[in-house]
């Protein structure tokens, strides 16, 4: 029996499991779908080991910067981005090959122009993790200019405080931080909701709980809100591709 997996710490909030079981009752597929929480990337060559029938890993928190430069190949676009959070594993002649791609870009990308339609106004990225390097590379394909909002900003970026500034210029806010994410969901980035309105788009990376307490305060002020469920649904489907071969 084949066997799918997802990989991070810790993974209680994630949904990949029911979704790709739900497909594979679905489709009548007969293989399994796996949660490795593992509390550090020295466990992965294990994991691969161990599952000898293993054929695609989904990666997330903490390890899609981290666990690059223990694959044997990198698609050209996960190496542009600097991330990973699809890795297809293959079984030859010579052993085992894993190799990276990002499928978080192709989610995103999708799922926001759902969402914003024709609309374009600068970007604000919350956070500078693996996840926020998809979602630059997506805002650069698109066209979009953007600023990376960080706790303790380097180079360009800009700190929390400063968006109380320019946040009428920015009406696209992407929030990819963990803040909200259950269980901790009253937390939320510090931004100036108030000034917000009707032509705001708040997309929260998070799906889990539906309505995060960022895309509350959003709501609170008219603006538009989406969560990250149907990007989830997008990049899995795009992985299921990976992994079965079925492109690239």
């Amino acid at each position: 029996m084949d066997i799918y997996g997802l990989i991070g710490y810790p993974l209680g909030h994630s949904f990949s499991k029911d979704y790709f079981e739900n497909m594979f009752k679905k489709e009548h597929i007969n293989s399994q779908f796996r949660n490795f929480e593992i509390d550090s990337l020295d466990k992965f060559q294990k994991i691969i080991k161990d599952n000898s029938t293993l054929k695609g890993l989904s990666v997330t928190i903490p390890y899609k910067q981290k666990i690059l430069n223990l694959l044997d190949e990198i698609s050209p676009e996960a190496e542009a981005i600097g991330a990973v959070n699809s890795i297809r594993i293959s079984k030859t002649e010579n052993g085992v090959t894993c190799k990276g791609f990002n499928t978080d870009v192709y989610g995103f990308k999708e799922s926001l122009i759902q969402f914003i339609g024709e609309y374009r106004s600068k970007a604000l990225v919350l956070g500078t993790g693996g996840a926020a390097r998809a979602i630059k590379y997506a805002l650069t394909e698109l066209g979009i200019e953007y600023l990376e909002v960080s706790r303790t900003p380097k180079g360009k970026q800009i700190s929390y405080e400063q968006t109380f500034s320019i946040i009428e210029d920015y009406r696209i806010i992407i929030n990819t931080t963990p803040l909200g994410m259950y269980p901790q969901i009253n937390t939320f980035p510090t931004l100036p909701y108030d000034k917000m309105s009707s032509d705001y788009y708040l997309f929260d990376l998070t799906y889990n709980p539906e309505i995060t307490s960022f895309m509350q305060k959003g709501m609170n002020n008219n603006a538009k809100v989406k969560n990250g469920l149907e990007m989830l649904h997008l990049q899995a489907e795009e992985s299921w591709k990976l992994w079965n071969n079925v492109i690239f």
